[in-house]
């Protein structure tokens, strides 16, 4: 006999097709497509967070390099600079005597004049010497900075004042753009020594005259102080030009810039050089604001 379907069966049969249909009720496809919906966007998780981490690797790589080689660097300092402080305190201690004996001499030559020159030529070189002597022992002093309040442009005016003399007999005109309420909290005495070296380091390269342009300013993290010249500019040794020894002048020690370097780093601050758009060189010695809130 041919079975027919109640009424109720029929029923119950469109709710499941209907239930089907609006997506209530998931058949063995729809599962499917979710388990792969859901793996789909782990998988793209997975792979963002391993570029991200592939980054993050690379990025410390870089910085650990550039920190091995800094390390590096110092650690070829440390030791040239113990070196060249033994050598300079016993060229000091062997100069000592030799001076004492120029000036008996001189004494013994006063009525010879072609002696009296000799003697000039025997004292300038000397001179020239205990400098080197000197900027050895400043690059090679491991001292730690004095601080103090001071006023910018008051230090700028001395270092410019005890140099006048050479300054008019070169042509030089100083351009000095400095507020006279700027103050930085510093070591003067080394900070002197560093604005000194840069003044020199622009006025020897201006030797048939121009300008020295000398700004300073305070920016947003700390107190920048630039010393610019209208010479010829820098050209490939700038990227060496802070190494020490390293000179491009028949007569320099190559220590007047790697002592400047060593004064920002020992306030926590930093020098770079750079070229003029108008010609000439550029140096900028930037101390923190740290400093500044120290004195406070």
């Amino acid at each position: 006999m041919k079975q027919t379907s109640s009424p109720s069966s029929l029923a119950s049969l469109g709710g499941r097709v209907s239930r089907t249909a609006s997506g209530l009720e998931l058949g063995p496809n729809s599962e499917l497509e979710t388990i792969l919906t859901a793996w789909h966007e782990a998988t793209e998780r997975l792979q963002h967070t391993h570029e991200a981490l592939r980054g993050e690797v690379a990025r410390l790589s870089d910085e650990l390099e550039a920190k091995n080689r800094e390390l590096a660097r110092k650690n070829r300092l440390a030791d040239l600079g113990q070196m060249a402080s033994h050598v300079a305190h016993e060229v000091r201690n062997g100069l000592a005597p030799v001076t004492l004996y120029f000036s008996l001499l001189r004494r013994r030559i006063q009525e010879d004049a072609g002696g009296l020159a000799i003697m000039d030529k025997l004292e300038a070189g000397f001179a020239a010497l205990d400098t080197t002597v000197n900027d050895l022992l400043s690059f090679t002093s491991d001292r730690q900075p004095q601080y103090r309040l001071f006023a910018i442009r008051q230090l700028v005016e001395e270092v410019c004042d005890s140099l006048s003399p050479q300054l008019a007999a070169q042509d030089v005109a100083v351009d000095l753009d400095a507020p006279g309420h700027l103050t930085t909290f510093a070591d003067r005495d080394m900070l002197r020594r560093a604005l000194l070296n840069l003044v020199l380091n622009s006025v020897d390269v201006m030797a048939s005259g121009g300008t020295l342009a000398i700004t300073c300013c305070e920016s947003d993290d700390g107190v920048e102080i630039e010393v610019a010249d209208t010479g010829p500019g820098l050209g490939d040794e700038r990227q060496r030009i802070f190494e020490p020894f390293y000179t491009t002048k028949s007569d320099g020690t190559g220590l007047g810039l790697a002592i400047v370097q060593r004064i920002a780093e020992a306030h926590d601050g930093r020098v770079w050089a750079s070229n003029c758009p108008e010609g000439g060189a550029a140096f900028t010695i930037h101390l923190p604001h740290r400093n500044l809130e120290a004195a406070a």
